[in-house]
């Protein structure tokens, strides 16, 4: 093993939350996964992470989202920095520091981004200058969408979701984001889509054609059409309440709702900026959901910043 210097203490790394604009879901394979054909939409909502160097590994969480969030090895953001520090023969600890404003355990992939994050810093800061496509072959043992917050845009997503290829994508899409207090679990709900589909005939999955076009013309009202996710009835079996979001949502104008991955954070397309505060505060006045958030996409993958927000 070998210690690499690099000139700062320290590197913080912004990285966006996921949505799936399309996520479909193959028939149970042996090994216990399903094969996916996603779209991948990164969104203006950031996690920061600020890797430092240290006498011993550690991690601590702060900001709106930080509560759930463990603290120990089991933190994937905690994984990929030992990972990289294997992969690139570094011994010099860090301690991780993670600012949560990605839902937890939303379907938004916030463990997914902080590891993608987490491998960018340490990266930078032990200067080990490894390409986008090396760090995306450790990302994608670290999780399925791992690789896709390293890019971030709007790609499509194969195999588990790991194989990415680039879409054609034009515009600049508003979203607002109803959270739900307490999360889901991903076994739990692909385990819920398989039971639901028993007996029926799974096809293998593929990008729909309308979806594609939708994205190439850049028009948000046909995106909203062509939303789709086959996880979203198991989602809704687990939590009924957000079929009712789905439903709220649409009557208060947006042009498309979807569970986002696994859910429970259920995301609507709307028209524009004053669109999505119309729909926000409906949604909130109304009592269907007690917290609302607006972005934007398609946001950019894990990068650098200058220095960590204050906490």
């Amino acid at each position: 093993m070998t210690s690499v210097t690099a000139p700062s203490a320290s590197a913080t790394v912004r990285v966006p939350a996921k949505v799936n604009l399309e996520l479909l879901v193959g028939p149970l394979r042996e090994d216990g996964y399903h094969n996916l054909s996603t779209v991948y939409h990164a969104v203006s909502l950031f996690d920061e992470v600020t890797v430092s160097y240290a006498d011993e590994w550690g991690l601590t969480v702060a900001g709106p989202k930080a509560d759930g969030v463990p603290t120990d090895g089991t933190n994937l953001a905690a994984r990929a920095a030992q990972l990289l520090a294997r992969a690139g023969g570094v011994d010099e600890p860090v301690h991780i520091k993670i600012r949560k404003d990605i839902p937890v355990s939303g379907g938004m992939a916030g463990g997914s981004a902080d590891a993608a994050a987490a491998l960018v810093a340490c990266d930078h800061l032990w200067g080990l200058g490894l390409t986008r496509e090396a760090l995306e072959e450790i990302a994608a043992d670290l999780g399925s969408d791992v690789p896709f917050l390293l890019a971030g845009g709007t790609a499509m997503g194969s195999g588990r979701g790991e194989v990415l290829a680039p879409v054609l994508a034009r515009g600049t899409y508003h979203w607002v984001f109803a959270l739900s207090d307490g999360g889901l679990s991903t076994p739990a709900v692909y385990a819920e889509c398989d039971r639901l589909r028993a007996g029926r005939d799974v096809p293998e999955p593929r990008p729909s054609a309308e979806m594609m076009q939708a994205l190439r013309s850049g028009d948000a009202r046909l995106v909203g059409e062509a939303l789709v996710n086959d996880l979203q009835p198991a989602s809704i079996s687990l939590r009924p309440e957000l079929g009712d979001t789905l439903e709220a949502g649409m009557e208060f104008g947006a042009l498309g709702g979807i569970v986002s991955g696994s859910g429970p954070t259920v995301a609507f397309l709307v028209e524009g900026t004053e669109a999505a505060l119309d729909l926000a505060v409906s949604l909130t006045a109304s009592g269907t959901v007690r917290d609302v958030r607006r972005a934007t996409g398609p946001a950019h993958g894990a990068h650098l910043v200058a220095g960590p927000r204050p906490d």
